[in-house]
């Protein structure tokens, strides 16, 4: 069966601000899914604190809405425990590269088959519209009292330093665009970033629908290739990525800035060394018989004292 856009709506009210860019984002989200054909008992939507904390309550699949900045530990145990489900996170800027920074770059270092969709429209729209971490320098939205005086931080650049193999940026008015990028995000096997650029219509009069038009062209309009075809190329590969992603002032691209598919996944490097993991995860490993644990507790305890601590 093949299912439609709508099979994938949950009936909860969707309660945004009207135009708010994160209806883009959803729709992109519904089509990719139902274009996937993704089983939504196979599927999960993870995330953290703030407007796009909500998106897991909007769509049918399995859902867990967690802690301020914690989405991708919670994503990287549910994958770990089952290789086999789809996990996407879903999370704004100030969630994922404030508080939830650390996690960003140790899923990168990992290399964990997971999709992060980045919400990011530069100020934390929940909380009545402060400074995000992705906002420049000396940019005052209606809500600062004064200008910014952080530095921003550049989510693709980060992204390709910290190791992600999949690095890519959308904008949430292009939907069919987006839609595509998530796509290749999902059936990408490593850590994969899609970067979202969305305005905020009730605190950001800065990054509006206009400001975006006037800026922004596709990476594949020309002649981008972001695609590692061989290990040897990497490197150039990646330098050119970085250089393309300060691009962001007069001119913005959207598009794959990067892809490798030659790093091994960190579910592949566990597999190395537990050569049952992929077939047998800890998901799907009996815990219980008739009613009792398998281990009792003195076989546990040898097995702790065997390969973890020795128990007095």
């Amino acid at each position: 069966m093949v299912r439609k856009p709508a099979d994938y709506q949950s009936d909860v009210w969707v309660d945004w601000c009207p135009g708010c860019g994160n209806f883009g984002i959803l729709a992109s989200i519904y089509r990719a899914l139902s274009e996937l054909d993704l089983e939504p008992e196979e599927t999960i939507i993870v995330s953290g604190i703030g407007c796009s904390g909500k998106t897991p309550h909007f769509i049918k699949v399995n859902g867990v809405h967690t802690l301020h900045g914690r989405a991708i530990p919670f994503a990287m145990g549910i994958k770990l425990a089952n290789p086999k489900l789809t996990v996407i996170i879903n999370c704004g800027d100030g969630d994922l590269l404030g508080i939830g920074a650390g996690h960003f770059v140790a899923l990168g270092r990992r290399n964990i088959d997971l999709t992060i969709i980045l919400h990011d429209n530069t100020v934390y729209g929940l909380t009545k519209g402060q400074a995000s971490p992705t906002l420049k320098r000396k940019l005052k939205p209606k809500a600062l009292p004064k200008p910014n005086i952080q530095d921003a931080i550049n989510p693709i650049a980060l992204a390709l330093a910290s190791g992600y193999t999949f690095v890519a940026r959308g904008y949430s008015m292009i939907v069919d665009h987006l839609k595509e990028l998530i796509k290749k995000a999902i059936q990408h096997k490593g850590a994969a970033l899609v970067d979202v650029l969305q305005p905020c219509v009730t605190y950001d009069n800065i990054h509006t629908v206009e400001y975006y038009k006037k800026r922004i062209y596709k990476l594949e309009d020309s002649n981008w290739n972001p695609i590692v075809e061989k290990p040897e190329e990497r490197e150039e590969k990646i330098i050119k990525a970085w250089i393309k992603s300060q691009e962001y002032d007069e001119k913005i691209p959207i598009g794959v800035f990067y892809q490798d598919p030659y790093i091994d996944s960190f579910e592949e490097r566990i597999n190395e060394r537990i050569n049952t993991y992929l077939e047998n995860p800890p998901a799907k490993q009996k815990i219980e018989q008739n009613g009792k644990p398998i281990i009792d507790d003195e076989t546990f305890r040898k097995i702790f004292d065997q390969y973890i601590i020795k128990i007095e």
